[in-house]
């Protein structure tokens, strides 16, 4: 799993790093707030391990913001030394996935993290994607553009939903096909050819792209 961990307390995450990534985890780490936002928002991640008193901006605020304002629906666990109700349906509220009382432990952590892994985002949650006129249902898997009900094939809706998903920044080649094929991508150019298929179908038939190639980095689903 590659694993976001925004926590400003460096022992614990020298702790997580010392646990997980012997086992082939690989972490990335932010010690507040603003950063762990940025992170959560511009990079790909299987699971963010938020901490709720952070500096800059809470855990409730990047969770809420990420959920939000982000349409972001990574797996969150959030991590706090308060266990009183309140704080935890704060915490549900703004969008976390599960919660875990300091001091932990990290074999608990670590069962929590693999079952969010294995079943993802809870999709009876996830909202229907935006941008512009292009709407995708990640629950029905339908797709549609100014009202005009568009048909993708299974590998186009992969490509489609993870777009839409990370609009705000540019999606890599590399990503995308990691996002389709895992590490067996079956031929270099494949991914061109169903971007070019993609492309096609949510933009061709409209008075202006969405789908735009970003040269030497990936592409970025966006209006100008």
């Amino acid at each position: 799993m590659k694993i976001l961990v925004i926590e400003d307390n460096r022992d614990i995450a020298a702790n997580l790093a010392e646990y997980f990534e012997p086992l082939g985890h690989v972490l990335d780490f932010a010690e507040d707030g603003l950063a762990g936002l940025h992170l959560a928002s511009t990079e790909s991640f299987d699971a963010i391990v938020l901490d709720v008193m952070l500096p800059g901006l809470d855990g409730f605020g990047v969770a809420k913001r990420l959920r939000q304002d982000h349409g972001i629906n990574t797996p969150i666990i959030m991590l706090t030394a308060r266990d009183q109700l309140d704080d935890k349906l704060e915490g549900f509220a703004s969008g976390v996935d599960d919660y875990l009382v300091k001091p932990f432990s990290i074999k608990e952590l670590e069962a929590r993290l693999l079952i969010l892994d294995k079943h993802g985002p809870a999709q009876s949650a996830e909202s229907t994607l935006h941008v512009d006129q292009l709407e995708f249902d990640p629950i029905t898997f339908t797709a549609s553009r100014s009202g005009a009900v568009l048909e993708l094939n299974p590998i186009q809706r992969k490509l489609l939903q993870h777009l839409m998903r990370f609009t705000q920044r540019v999606v890599t080649r590399e990503e995308l096909e990691n996002v389709v094929w895992g590490n067996d991508v079956p031929d270099k150019d494949i991914l061109r050819s169903h971007i070019y298929s993609l492309r096609s179908i949510i933009d061709k038939p409209f008075d202006y792209p969405l789908l735009h190639t970003i040269h030497g980095t990936g592409y970025r689903l966006y209006k100008h």
